[in-house]
């Protein structure tokens, strides 16, 4: 088992973050808080929430349990959230950050992240635009509400767009990453930049499935990932943490299940080799499972799918 927290990666802005988190999305009501306390107590230190979850309240509880009975400070742990497309504008960010502080009890975030490049009612323009609400993403920093700042699913080409108007550089961007989704080019291009991937849906979200109508357990039941697994007596997911860990991203896997909680922290004591990374990164086809297609209108600033992701049509 890792020691308390893991290993952890600085950021640009100088902060360190845990490469491990839980993941909460699509955590039930009832179940998330255990899963909260569960997972502190098995030494993570890195949560990774979103207004959007619809849980950080019941998140806040979890934590206010742990600060009451000592098992963690609150400088101790890392805590992530994101701001939702409703609330772009300028004046709108700190409402935004200001309830997602309330509803987990905190008085500060380590990390707030702009969740989509989407703003609720765009025309044709991005309205507000990136602009317009990094500019209050980093007004939220200088007041001390958010230590760090990043986005999330960001393509590398609004990524670089934003050096035209950003005094702080974003320091994650948080994306779909798994061997059935690698990303390679986006991974190089974001160290470039100097601003760090951090994983979701590492395990391929095979619950948002039917939501959201993918693939998602190819990722889980690749032969490749299984295959390792068996040779290593290692869990499937344990492969695809320790798979994103050895990439150098963090990785924010997310479970309810207080047994694959502690397994899935179970990744620092070990390593898969050259041949296995190799093989992890190789996996054909490659799809991506939250593909976006629900912000994409004939009106709006994205037609397609690859216009919000900013790819070429045949590689969706």
């Amino acid at each position: 088992m890792a020691g308390v927290g893991g290993p952890v990666v600085t950021l640009n802005d100088g902060r360190k973050m845990p490469f491990v988190g839980l993941g909460t999305w699509k955590s039930k009501p009832g179940e998330v808080k255990a899963a909260v306390i569960a997972a502190v107590k098995c030494g993570y230190r890195h949560i990774d929430c979103a207004a959007i979850y619809k849980n950080e309240d019941e998140v806040g509880a979890a934590l206010k349990e742990l600060f009451a009975e000592g098992v963690v400070k609150r400088e101790e742990l890392w805590i992530t959230s994101k701001l939702w497309n409703d609330f772009h504008k300028a004046e709108d960010v700190p409402t935004a950050c200001g309830k997602t502080l309330a509803d987990l009890g905190l008085e500060y975030l380590d990390l707030y992240l702009i969740h989509w490049p989407v703003a609720t009612g765009s025309g044709p323009v991005l309205t507000p635009s990136i602009a317009e609400t990094w500019g209050a993403m980093e007004a939220l920093q200088g007041g001390g509400k958010a230590k760090s700042i990043g986005v999330s699913n960001w393509s590398a080409k609004k990524l670089a767009a934003m050096k035209e108007h950003a005094k702080v550089f974003p320091a994650v961007n948080q994306v779909e990453l798994h061997p059935v989704w690698t990303q390679a080019a986006l991974l190089t291009a974001c160290k470039e930049m100097g601003t760090h991937l951090t994983a979701y849906s590492p395990l391929g979200s095979p619950d948002s499935a039917s939501m959201i109508k993918h693939e998602g357990a190819t990722v889980m039941s690749s032969p490749v990932v299984i295959g390792i697994a068996e040779a290593l007596g290692k869990t499937p997911a344990q492969i695809l943490i320790r798979w994103a860990v050895q990439r150098g991203t963090s990785v924010v896997p997310k479970s309810v299940t207080p047994s694959r909680i502690e397994a899935n922290f179970d990744v620092f004591s070990w390593e898969l080799s050259e041949e296995q990374m190799s093989a992890l990164s190789s996996v054909e086809p490659q799809t991506r499972m939250l593909h976006g297609k629900f912000w994409c209108n004939a009106n709006g600033p994205y037609k397609t799918v690859a216009d919000l992701w900013d790819e070429q049509e045949s590689a969706l």
